[in-house]
Order: structure tokens, then C-alpha cells, then sequence
């Protein structure tokens, strides 16, 4: 890892109307344009869509290094994030993200160790960690078939 401080850019260009485009140097542009729900067209990744996305890829980053550094072997990570949205006391905002993880391990793990990585994980998310929104995991873990080896 390169010593802090770490510094990040995007780009987002865009009219009043129609979709915009988020790049970043050496990325694939992405196209955004707002949900269904706030009447945009639904065939685009949205700014809601972004958060949630950001929110799971980093757990599963956080996970492989809080893993190997707790010596804990997983086999894979599925992991889905849903946000709620409301208005409570003030402005439109992001009032719950959870995320529902199941975590393979290989066959004889020992499934307490696996689910305290898991936890640890939660907690040293980078991208959860800097948003204000709770984030609640819900967490199984699994047994890979015997014949399927770590990292397959």
C-alpha cells in the first residue's frame, strides 16, 4: 500500500437533460442518469446505485486484506446491498444500507473465526466508515463442496 494521504478524482459531464457520463483516468466511462423512482430511465447506473455498489466492493476488498491478515481462507463472497431512501426530519437521504453477505469457506473452516472476519470487516470498511448512513450486515457462511479448492 502507498502511504497516506491518498487522493482520488472523477469526472461527470452532463446537460439539464438525458444522461451523464462519470469517468476517471484509466477506468471505463460509466453512464448515470437518475432511478425509475425519481423518474430517470432506469437503463443506467444511478447515483443511488453508485453508493450501494461502492459501499459492497469495498467490503469485499476490506474482507481479502482483514482475511489473509487474520490468516482466515474463503472461497468466494456473495454479497448484495440494498439502501433504503426516505425523508425523515429533513432532506431525502439514504436512511439504512445492508448488506447480505455469503462467505464459502473450504470445507472444515472454522466457521466462529470466518464470521469475526466478517465483523471486523464491517467495521474497517473504508467507504462505510465515511458515510454517515448506517450500514447492517447480515452474514452466513458456507461450506464449499470438498472438491472445490480455495481461489477456484
Amino acid at each position: 500500500m502507498k502511504p497516506f494521504p491518498h487522493c482520488y478524482s472523477s469526472h461527470v459531464q452532463g446537460g439539464p437533460f438525458g444522461y451523464a457520463e462519470a469517468t476517471s483516468g484509466g477506468v471505463p466511462a460509466l453512464r448515470a442518469a437518475p432511478p425509475p423512482q425519481f423518474d430517470g430511465p432506469g437503463d443506467a447506473w444511478s447515483p443511488e446505485q453508485f453508493l450501494l455498489a461502492a459501499v459492497a466492493s469495498c467490503f469485499l476488498f476490506t474482507l481479502r486484506a482483514v482475511a489473509r491478515a487474520s490468516k482466515v481462507e474463503f472461497v468466494g463472497l456473495d454479497l448484495d446491498a440494498e439502501g433504503t431512501v426516505d425523508r425523515r426530519a429533513g432532506p431525502t437521504r439514504f436512511v439504512e444500507i445492508v448488506l447480505r453477505a455469503a462467505l464459502v469457506v473450504p470445507a472444515g473452516a472454522d466457521h466462529a473465526r470466518a464470521r469475526a472476519v466478517l465483523e471486523k470487516t464491517e467495521s474497517a470498511c473504508l467507504v462505510s466508515a465515511s458515510i454517515s448512513t448506517p450500514v447492517r450486515l447480515e452474514a452466513d457462511v458456507y461450506e464449499a463442496p470438498a472438491a472445490q479448492a480455495v481461489g477456484q
